[in-house]
């Protein structure tokens, strides 16, 4: 199955959810602020133009006005462009 977004819109994968040191595992709806994951796929601006990420590219994003879904137990995110807040590069 293939999901792409509609507008300007992303599809994210989250990163698993984070360990203490005193092995208390930290979901990512328990985080507050900003949120990491890998872009899954990518809607289009309004003109058409393709928006400045591609599949793989790990990003943080915040807002709070994400859908979340998950499909085959794999967690997914869909997030508006506007909230995508950096691209990480290594």
């Amino acid at each position: 199955m293939e999901i792409k977004p509609v507008g300007r819109r992303v599809l994210i994968r989250p990163l698993k959810e984070e360990k203490t040191k005193g092995g208390i595992y930290i979901p990512e709806s328990a985080k507050e602020g900003r949120k990491e994951g890998e872009v899954l796929a990518v809607g289009t601006a309004k003109d058409g133009k393709e928006l400045p990420l591609k599949k793989g590219d790990r990003v943080i994003y915040g807002g709070y006005s994400s859908e979340e879904f998950e499909i085959d137990g794999k967690k997914y995110v869909v997030v508006q462009f506007k909230d995508i807040v950096a691209k990480i590069e290594v």
